[in-house]
């Protein structure tokens, strides 16, 4: 095969991408990936043996952040910019292995590969399979998706100037682990479990950043329509890029738009005072290539999910920041102070058309942990009246697979008395439905970003502690969770290490769960699938 992946959930077959990936990417661009992962996990090697504290190393620490999140699903495409990150990451690790006289290292942290052949000849013989026992390429494989999206979180806290020196020496220790031959599948288990440890670490200092700067998300209406100005469409995940944005298009006559998963932007106080904060423009991130063409203006990528454009126009339309990049489309970098110039998005915005208006009205989101704890008595009061009987955690990510469809269903048919809570862009998939709401409660409580699925572990922790209960999973709450790339898989493990139990996953369960894993997966945590809908959901009112 010229390639293997299967890190997202739409792998080919569910089993692996072996010639192209479904998300688009090449074979040679998903080598660069595998040879960029190998790389930084040389560089952990020598952190780890030469005993290196992530305090002494800020530089290597945030290179560290940005290779693992370029290599995200639908994250950055640009070969180019994969073949210089592997080149400055080497030139890292040989800095670090000349001033610490180090021997006696394992290929990763010794290996070499000066042009772009070179690197994809390495790649050949260092990716996934590379590992030949099912089970402990199964681990490793798990333990690096949920390495990836703690980066991804830790990176997003890290731009607004908030970071956790524990959590890099964990991301250097785990990276270094997966390269360790002796480690059974027993001590990988173990470390999957201390990966969803430190990824409650790195979502919890992300809500910190987040809410320290920019305040605590409350409840607010967001606007879906579009006015008549001209306009620029965010994406992704970044608020520093965002506040950056709106900064600099204050007083242009250029509004903003969020997209996919920019929507909670709205829901903090921070960002109201921004009159030109127009309001939400689409869906999900698998519908922007038809949504991009009625937009007319500008997008630009703070982060994942990037389709491949078709079109040209729309292509010259794209911009890229951060971890992010796509082939021939323009991409600012921070300067050193980390303050990006978008005077070359506004010009361009000023000259297009304004978006045309493909739905009305408004949806209603902010219940993060601090909201929700707000109306605790409220809550409460429900729960102990019999007014909700249960809530469902919908979390995680959308997707193009049409059973997908399952998740708007599902949250049709749930019975009247119970309560969605969400966080991710899997919202989509219902956050537009009349769902109604119980005694004032909405009946979809949107908590945010993916990152946000740490108030969703806030929220139960605090209702198990107001009930009295001795165990999480007593309380009247159901986890049916989408997922699709690695972001999702960190909030799962963090889930699991939380002692979260009977998690349903879907639409599939990942491919990289050798079966002996996943009967681990099963019999320790009650891992499971989907069923039909009307089965599932008899089954979680009985429970």
């Amino acid at each position: 095969m010229s390639m293997f992946c299967f890190q997202c959930q739409e792998t080919a077959k569910n089993t692996g991408c072996t010639i192209r990936g479904v998300c688009g990417k090449s074979e040679d661009l998903a080598k660069l990936q595998d040879l960029l992962i190998y790389t930084i996990k040389g560089v952990s090697e020598v952190v780890v043996k030469a005993k290196l504290k992530a305090e002494n190393i800020p530089d290597i620490n945030r290179q560290m952040l940005n290779s693992m999140f370029m290599t995200i699903t639908n994250a950055n495409w640009d070969e180019e910019a994969f073949i210089n990150q592997i080149k400055k990451m080497i030139a890292y690790r040989e800095e670090l292995i000349n001033k610490t006289k180090l021997k006696n290292l394992n290929d990763a942290a010794v290996f070499n590969v000066t042009t772009r052949e070179d690197m994809i000849n390495k790649a050949s013989n260092v990716g996934v399979l590379a590992t030949e026992h099912e089970d402990v390429r199964s681990l490793r494989e798990m333990i690096t998706y949920g390495l990836k999206g703690m980066a991804a979180y830790a990176e997003h806290a890290l731009n607004i100037g908030k970071e956790n020196n524990e959590i890099y020496d964990f991301l250097y220790e785990a990276l270094a682990k997966t390269l360790d031959g002796s480690l059974t599948a027993d001590d990988l288990v173990a470390l999957t479990l201390k990966t969803g440890e430190y990824g409650v670490k790195a979502m919890a200092l992300l809500d910190e950043a987040n809410t320290s700067k920019y305040g605590h998300p409350e409840i607010t209406k967001v606007n879906i329509g579009v006015r008549k100005n001209p306009a620029i469409l965010i994406s992704g995940h970044d608020l520093t890029d965002l506040e950056q944005l709106l900064d600099q298009t204050k007083g242009t006559g250029v509004d903003v738009y969020t997209h996919s998963e920019m929507l909670p932007a709205h829901y903090y106080p921070f960002f109201k005072k921004y009159d030109n904060f127009a309001g939400n423009y689409g869906n999900a991130w698998w519908k922007q290539l038809e949504e991009f063409k009625t937009f007319n203006g500008p997008i630009l990528f703070t982060t994942n999910c990037i389709v491949p454009p078709k079109d040209e126009e729309i292509k010259n339309r794209i911009f890229t920041t951060g971890s992010t990049g796509y082939t021939d489309c323009a991409h600012i970098a921070a300067d050193e102070n980390g303050k990006k110039d978008f005077s070359e998005i506004i010009k361009l915005a000023k000259t297009l058309p304004a978006p045309e208006e493909i739905e009305t009205g408004t949806i209603v989101g902010g219940f993060a942990h601090n909201q929700v704890l707000a109306l605790a008595d409220k809550v409460v009061d429900a729960v102990k009246s019999g007014a909700i009987k249960k809530f469902f955690v919908m979390a995680g990510c959308d997707g193009r697979m049409k059973s997908r469809d399952y998740y708007t269903e599902f949250a049709q048919k749930l019975p009247k008395d119970t309560v969605i809570l969400t966080a991710g862009c899997a919202k989509y998939k219902y956050n537009k439905l009349d769902m109604g709401d119980i005694g004032g409660i909405p009946r979809v409580l949107d908590a945010g970003q993916c990152n946000d699925s740490y108030s969703l572990a806030v929220i139960a922790l605090k209702l198990k502690e107001v009930f009295g209960l001795d165990d999480i999973n007593k309380l009247p709450i159901a986890y049916n969770i989408a997922w699709y790339e690695q972001k999702a898989v960190i909030v799962l493990l963090a889930l699991l290490y939380l002692g979260v139990k009977n998690i349903h996953l879907g639409p599939t369960l990942p491919g990289f769960l050798s079966p002996n894993v996943a009967k681990v997966l099963v019999e320790k945590f009650g891992i499971a699938g989907i069923g039909t809908v009307d089965d599932d959901i008899k089954m979680f009112m009985e429970q």
